[in-house]
């Protein structure tokens, strides 16, 4: 194959950029500085303290994906990998529920003739279309990405890859770093390889740990400096005051802001308090 065959311009590029659709996460102030939500063809790390909603984040995620074209979304199909056994489908049907009343509310809003899609769009429907896979060692969560392509390949509406959390098992089962950095950095490679060959989002949730900077210790997310290398996007969670913040720490496309967001029984949604936004330090 010439190499002319591969290459694109800059312009071609740019074109392909804007044209590509975006994930809400259903709190709009998170969307704004995302650049409208979760970009696909990219790998988003998100990371946090425990608590901190990661896991509300990746199902909210999982359930939105399959918003309808009518209504914004990406009517996609979702694959949630799960390391931990964090996964909740009685809290995926809750976010469900949720996201269709909106999807009425919004059908109500516009006055328009959308029977169908309400007919064809249940909260049990969103369920259906999360692949669930729990994996319980590294070489299983391995085994699982290396299975991937050949998955999305049979399932062409896959539009989200979501890993809760890609850290546990590597955390958990290592002695040897080298061979931990390798594996790591493999598996990273295809992650991206999926991302960008079928135009999808692939989310990997991750761990803290702390880290020995200037004298003191700090939170961090797990698995080092090397691995930050291995995402487009890294968002980090954190608490200020009582309140959730999502920070930017690295993105190509948009500047590092800050915003807050909270965690309901109806999900992922803009924060109900109306205090000032700070910088995360």
């Amino acid at each position: 194959m010439e190499l002319a065959l591969l290459s694109m311009s800059a312009w071609e590029m740019l074109n392909e950029e804007e044209s590509l659709g975006r994930i809400t996460t259903s709190c709009s102030e998170l969307d704004d500085i995302l650049g409208g939500g979760i970009s696909c063809k990219e790998v988003t790390e998100i990371g946090g303290v425990p608590g901190i909603g990661k896991t509300q984040l990746g199902i909210q995620l999982a359930v939105n994906v399959q918003i309808p074209m009518d209504y914004g979304g990406l009517q996609g199909k979702a694959i949630y990998i799960d390391t931990e056994g964090s996964f909740m489908v009685e809290r995926a049907l809750q976010i469900a529920e949720a996201c269709f009343e909106d999807m009425r509310e919004y059908h109500g809003f516009l006055k328009r003739d959308l029977q169908a899609c309400q007919v064809n769009m249940q909260p049990k429907d969103f369920l259906e279309n999360i692949f669930y896979f729990r994996v319980c060692s590294y070489t299983e969560q391995i085994a699982v990405v290396n299975y991937l392509e050949k998955f999305i390949s049979e399932h062409k509406d896959v539009k989200v890859v979501i890993i809760d959390s890609v850290t546990f098992h590597f955390r958990q089962d290592f002695d040897d770093m080298a061979l931990r950095t390798r594996l790591l950095g493999g598996m990273a490679l295809k992650l991206m390889k999926l991302a960008k060959k079928f135009t999808l989002a692939v989310i990997l949730l991750n761990q803290v740990t702390t880290k020995y900077t200037d004298g003191q210790y700090q939170l961090a997310l797990a698995l080092g400096d090397s691995w930050s290398h291995a995402c487009t996007n890294r968002v980090i969670l954190y608490w200020n005051c009582n309140e959730r913040y999502a920070y930017i720490d690295k993105s190509p496309s948009v500047r590092s802001a800050a915003a807050p967001y909270s965690v309901t029984g109806r999900g992922i949604r803009s924060s109900v308090s109306n205090s000032k936004r700070v910088k995360m330090m």
